[in-house]
């Protein structure tokens, strides 16, 4: 099943977080079983590259030169050899059973041999190995913590503008382990839960971290759809823009980019207690209908398909709240999206940095006067936070950045180390246990 979602990850462009819980349905895994294959799975794709050099050490040829169904095969037996605990003659015998199945006779040799060699040395002697060739250092925390390079780079300039680029090695080893599975409770719909094996989350006031692992849709709340899973930074970003005033009763409230529907759930159900009405926006019909199916307790939310970029002009000083989640590289979320990292490019941020600005500019002209707009990101990358925030500033003399912080604080249930001097708040795996999720709030002058 593992090999399966790693091939669809690269032949198909596949998500490793839908195809995989799709695979674990169609096969009907026990949840210790559905525990081992996502593993296998998550593990062997956050670590791809570090396996990759190691296996071109061990083959002696560059990777290029491995059919690609042979070099998948390989990566799950080398990270069973070298991180998990499973034993040598088993993690190299099923790689060698599954060669036999997916690959050709000849390639049943040479993964048997390979996967011999790495298994006469454990981690730490491979990881040894491989920095020794290398001076450069960030080339050596990408190559150890198995992350591109650029995006080693552009991480430790986010945690530079803090002042806190000594945290560069915690948050690159963050990425490469399994969050907790968080839940929401809808505000609203949800006075006690009971029923769900849990605890409150430790910053967002509706939220709660799983206890145990497996399907949380066991719940008969999370079927119902007023507890869903959501990261807590999801939800605090929703909960700023929610909670940064009191809401005033006919209040218009819009999520500009709302797919998948996850922050627009929970915008919705703060919207409903307070009496204002939440449009929610998504570019891509297919989304939308996400959005529909994440609404349905909500029928009262009205779920529209139109570019963002063009709602300031067709709408412009109707909303009194704003959420822009806008489209980004997603340099936030490496834990939850393995795949991601060997994906994106230094060109996607410069690509994505251009819709960006487009789509806050529309969602400025948008915003009535005295309207508060919300930019939010689940990147880190200065070009796609700081940059995008100063550039609206400085092209709009009636625009002010408000103080997120604070605002924050009143709705965290503890405190939060927030650093740096900026007005907005950056949000960190490492240091928060939330993704990487970046919240500024704007307001325009009356």
């Amino acid at each position: 099943m593992a090999f399966e979602v790693l091939m669809s990850v690269d032949e198909d462009d596949a998500y490793a977080n839908l195809a995989l819980p799709a695979k674990i349905k169609e096969f009907g895994l026990s949840s210790k079983d559905a525990g081992l294959a996502t593993e296998l799975t998550y593990g062997t794709l956050r670590m791809q590259g570090f396996y990759d050099r190691v296996i071109a050490n061990s083959a002696a040829r560059d990777i290029d030169g491995i059919d690609l169904v042979v070099l998948n095969i390989l990566r799950l037996g080398v990270h069973q050899l070298l991180n998990m605990r499973v034993a040598t003659h088993a993690a190299v015998d099923e790689s060698v059973n599954l060669a036999e199945h997916m690959a050709s006779l000849g390639a049943v040799g040479f993964v048997n041999a390979v996967l011999r060699r790495v298994s006469r040395h454990d981690l730490q002697d491979w990881q040894e190995f491989i920095l020794e060739k290398i001076t450069n250092d960030d080339e050596r925390l990408a190559a150890l913590y198995s992350h591109p390079v650029w995006i080693v780079r552009s991480l430790k300039q986010s945690l530079d503008a803090e002042g806190r680029g000594d945290e560069l090695e915690e948050l690159l080893a963050s990425d490469n382990i399994n969050p907790r599975v968080t839940l929401v409770e809808l505000p609203g719909f949800v006075d006690t839960n009971d029923e769900v094996e849990g605890e409150p989350t430790k910053y967002s006031p509706v939220g709660m971290s799983l206890n145990t692992g497996g399907d949380p849709t066991r719940f008969a709340r999370v079927r119902d759809g007023v507890v869903r899973v959501q990261d807590e930074g999801s939800q605090l970003a929703a909960l700023v823009l929610a909670r940064v005033k009191t809401v005033t009763p006919g209040e218009k409230w819009l999520d500009m980019c709302a797919g998948p529907g996850g922050k627009a759930a929970l915008l919705a159900a703060e919207a409903a207690l307070g009496g204002a009405e939440l449009t929610a926006n998504e570019v891509i019909p297919a989304r939308a209908d996400l959005v529909r199916q994440a609404l349905e307790i909500l029928p009262e939310v009205q779920v529209v398909t139109g570019d963002g970029c063009e709602i300031g002009e067709t709408s412009p000083n109707t909303y009194d709240r704003i959420l822009l989640d806008a489209p980004c590289t997603g340099l936030g979320a490496l834990r939850r999206r393995p795949e991601a990292r060997w994906r994106k490019s230094p060109k996607d941020v410069g690509d994505l940095t251009g819709v960006q600005a487009e789509l806050i500019a529309s969602a400025i002209k948008a915003l009535k006067p005295g309207g508060v707009l919300a930019y939010v990101t689940c990147s880190p990358h200065l070009a796609e936070t700081r940059g995008i925030i100063e550039g609206a500033v400085r092209k709009n003399s009636h625009v002010v950045e408000l103080d997120t912080k604070p605002v924050l604080a009143d709705i965290a249930m503890e405190n939060m180390d927030i650093a740096g001097e900026s007005l907005s708040v950056q949000l960190w795996p490492h240091r928060h246990g939330t993704d990487a999720m970046f919240i500024s709030l704007l307001t325009k002058s009356e």
